[in-house]
């Protein structure tokens, strides 16, 4: 069976498409207006061989908060979606990826609790791409990322996942390298959690029977 998902998010703030494969090749092919958050979603889809699409928009000339956090609440629901009543998973994982300086762990659990710890040690300042004098709104929304909304993405798609996540940068100076770090490092441990364990294929990886 294709464990497979597609989720529409349409709010007065965003509107959110996505479609996801957990069995897929690593490929994204996702509209996105914020040039950073491509680039982690890409990370994230290659390392966890994830195949996502689909469109994100958003008031970005309000801020970038609304979208990053509906685009992590959407993308927790794509995989709480296609995991259904999470039988014959692994259920855990967990991930430590270099990235030069920075070094970064990830661990996660699809067993039905909600919860996020961030400790991704960012500067909160944001990043900074190459913006034009006299740039529009969207041009700057384009080329910056705002280091602050890293967390909100997270805690977003923990509740829609409605899995258990910890998220640790061990040591690290750039907060790209710490960003990218964390977003390969979940790709991973969530492709090994997703993984249908050889021993138990038709098991509910739960002492109480279900997942809910």
């Amino acid at each position: 069976m294709a464990r497979t998902a597609k989720i529409e998010r349409i709010t007065g703030e965003t509107q959110i498409c996505l479609e996801l494969n957990l069995d897929g090749t690593g490929v994204c092919n996702v509209e996105c207006p914020i040039g950073f958050l491509r680039h982690m979603l890409t990370a994230f889809c290659k390392h966890g061989m994830f195949d996502l699409s689909g469109s994100l928009k958003g008031d970005l000339d309000v801020d970038q908060h609304h979208l990053i956090e509906d685009t992590g609440i959407a993308l927790g629901q794509a995989f709480d979606q296609a995991l259904g009543s999470r039988k014959g998973i692994l259920r855990a994982g967990f991930f430590i990826y270099p990235m030069d300086e920075a070094l970064c762990q990830a661990a996660v659990d699809f067993g039905g609790r909600p919860f996020c710890v961030c400790n991704a040690d960012l500067s909160n300042i944001p990043l900074s791409g190459g913006i034009p004098a006299g740039a529009s709104w969207q041009n700057i929304a384009a080329t910056t990322f705002q280091t602050d909304t890293f967390e909100d993405f997270w805690q977003g798609f923990a509740s829609g996942a409605k899995c258990n996540l910890h998220l640790d940068t061990i040591r690290g100076r750039s907060d790209h390298h710490k960003m990218e770090s964390l977003f390969k490092a979940c790709g991973r441990a969530i492709r090994a959690a997703v993984t249908i364990d050889e021993r138990a294929p038709n098991a509910i990886p739960s002492t109480k029977g279900v997942i809910c």
